[in-house]
């Protein structure tokens, strides 16, 4: 576009050439028709052509002048467009949110929170990104995420985190291990049994949270297999390989084969937590913790 060429020149232009009368052109511009006159030749000097033969009685568009109105039309359109992009852009109404998530949040409170999202700002593409605690903490102080849904993470600068939802902690057993009849079962008696659990490259503070009942008993248990994900862990349980301990809501795809029993004596618990960057305050970001739970209200 020639450089002096604004966007109101071109609905000036695109006035007359609705109305092919200035001074109707202009009452629709609320401009005065002087300077109206002025804009439009202003424009064709700019663009060295006439755009409207004008007789005392008439106006009319030349050849150049039915041009530029297909072209003004599509113009304005793709400026209104593209403006209006950018201002959802700025209110967080569109563009992509990168989400991580540790698989054991998945059937508690806070993903139902991004279906709401969704619902209410359809044009925002979210990218869910499954991982390890561990290795969301990094790549969100990286950048490469936006924020990240988590359990206990060990602290990372540039990155704040505040708890979602914390729960308890239960023992998950074959259906056929001689302490499966129990009502509920403590540490202690769990420590000395062949332990399956997620490794430590997972998350430090949530390998040693996980394993405070059994640590309160005076006794590390031994790790026998490590699993990448809660479901691997406890089809390995039903399978006869060990016990584990987890957290309530990772337990809930244990098969038919497992028995779940609350842990009793111990305050261990473990809490979800939602991450971001230090002094988030992009709109995309804030819309989303706004519809997590428990996050609202702070």
């Amino acid at each position: 576009m020639n450089p002096g060429v604004e966007l109101r020149h071109l609905r000036y232009f695109l006035a007359v050439a609705d109305e092919l009368h200035f001074g109707r052109a202009a009452a629709r511009l609320h401009i005065a028709q002087p300077a109206l006159t002025q804009q439009i030749q202003r424009l064709e000097t700019l663009l060295g052509t006439r755009l409207f033969d004008r007789t005392s009685r008439t106006v009319a568009l030349t050849p150049a002048g039915t041009v530029l109105r297909d072209r003004a039309i599509a113009l304005l359109g793709h400026a209104e467009r593209d403006l209006a992009e950018v201002t959802r852009i700025g209110q967080g109404s569109q563009g992509t949110l990168h989400l991580g998530f540790v698989p054991s949040v998945l059937p508690l409170e806070p993903l139902r929170g991004v279906r709401e999202f969704r619902d209410r700002f359809p044009l925002v593409d979210i990218d869910l990104v499954e991982g390890f605690t561990s290795h969301l903490m990094e790549r969100l102080a990286a950048g490469t995420l936006d924020m990240a849904i988590v359990r206990d993470p060990d602290p990372q600068p540039g990155t704040v985190t505040v708890p979602l939802i914390t729960e308890p902690y239960v023992a998950v057993l074959a259906a056929d291990h001689p302490l499966a009849h129990r009502d509920s079962i403590t540490g202690a008696e769990l420590a000395d049994h062949p332990l399956v659990f997620f490794p430590r490259a997972a998350g430090g503070l949530a390998h040693e949270k996980n394993l405070a009942p059994l640590l309160e008993s005076g006794r590390r248990p031994r790790i026998v297999q490590e699993a990448t994900n809660w479901t691997i862990i406890l089809y390995l349980v039903a399978a006869g390989l060990g016990v584990t301990i987890a957290p309530r809501s990772a337990a809930f795809p244990a098969p038919a084969s497992a028995r779940i029993i609350p842990v009793a004596d111990t305050a261990a618990a473990t809490t979800i937590y939602i991450a971001t960057r230090d002094n988030e305050d992009r709109p995309l970001v804030r819309n989303l913790l706004e519809l997590l739970p428990n996050h609202r209200t702070r």
